[in-house]
């Protein structure tokens, strides 16, 4: 019978429970924490979407820093030796036709 009774009390208290948890699920201060919850996790997926936007942002940042550490740099000329500086002479025709003398 001690069993029994055992059973009993753990029955009753499991029924307690329950209907301590469906007060407490049903009361206004609960739902009031749930929302709140509920706008905290909502948040906090927008920041982290965010924080996902930053990491391409910084890429593209560091890519411009570089572009004007290149810029910024002097630029050297490239020596040309005398050779690469000959030009050709050659006569130049004219498009316009030469004026013959007259014959006499």
């Amino acid at each position: 019978m001690a069993q029994k009774s055992q059973k009993d009390l753990l029955t009753r208290l499991g029924d307690v429970g329950e209907e301590a948890l469906a007060r407490v699920a049903n009361s206004q201060r609960t739902s009031r924490l749930f929302d709140s919850v509920g706008g905290m996790r909502e948040r906090l997926e927008e920041v982290q979407k965010k924080v996902r936007g930053l990491d391409a942002l910084e890429r593209r940042v560091a890519k411009l820093e570089q572009q004007v550490a290149d810029l910024s740099k002097p630029k050297t000329r490239a020596r040309t030796t005398t050779a690469a500086r000959k030009t050709t002479t050659t006569s130049r025709r004219s498009t316009t036709p030469r004026k013959r003398p007259p014959s006499s």
